[in-house]
């Protein structure tokens, strides 16, 4: 029976690849990829030559139907992301829900996941946490952080290096200034750092040092 695989893939170094993953990209009928391009580099890296097709927030809920014919018609599919697992704040939610639907069996390969490494070396509390992802841009912010105020597990979040300021202000207007925070960018590449401490230390430290790169954000629970 057809399966669909949901390939993680390194989110910094490639050493970071598994030797499961490289073996199913491989055998495999076809990939679906976020990006063809920056996936392109990854499969050439490790001499993977299965065909490549687009599968995007833009187009997936276009693509699902005929995926779901190929994997009916009996061909093996992997999707990945541009980097870490698929449909962790990325495409592959609504493909994997499609298959299950259809009674398509789907196997998730352990694998890299840029929130876990950034949470467990935070100093902060990691027996019970929410995973927040994005927050939303506009509409529906301030509801969601006057709401996450009250949360007490540990939080994560995800932020681009151009909306981190403005993040960690809000986080001192609704979660308090004394809130404890570690921001973790970079990870698993040259240049990888953790920033932690109150959220206006750590504030004051970006706006000294301007943030790049991926970035992951822990966040205290109310005590």
């Amino acid at each position: 029976m057809a399966k669909l695989f949901l390939v993680p893939t390194p989110i910094g170094n490639l050493e970071d690849m598994t030797f499961r993953a490289v073996k199913v990209l491989n055998e495999v009928d076809f990939i679906l990829a976020e990006d063809t391009r920056t996936s392109g580099k990854l499969l050439k890296h490790f001499e993977i030559n299965t065909p490549m097709h687009s599968h995007h927030m833009h187009n997936e809920h276009k693509t699902v139907d005929l995926i779901l014919k190929r994997l009916q018609n009996g061909e093996n599919a992997a999707l990945i992301s541009d980097a870490g697992t698929p449909a962790i704040s990325d495409p592959g939610f609504l493909l994997t829900r499609a298959c299950v639907e259809n009674n398509i069996e789907v196997d998730c390969l352990p694998g890299a996941t840029a929130f876990v490494p950034a949470l467990v070396n935070s100093g902060l509390p990691n027996d019970k946490f929410i995973f927040e992802g994005f927050l939303p841009v506009k509409k529906g912010r301030q509801t969601r952080l006057k709401i996450l105020a009250e949360e007490t597990r540990t939080m994560i979040f995800y932020e681009s290096p151009h909306k981190l300021l403005k993040t960690l202000a809000h986080f001192a207007k609704f979660f308090g200034e004394a809130r404890k925070v570690s921001v973790s960018r970079e990870i698993s590449k040259l240049h990888e750092e953790t920033i932690r401490g109150s959220v206006t230390e750590v504030l004051q430290h970006f706006e000294q040092k301007a943030p790049k790169g991926e970035i992951v954000v822990i966040v205290e629970g109310k005590n």
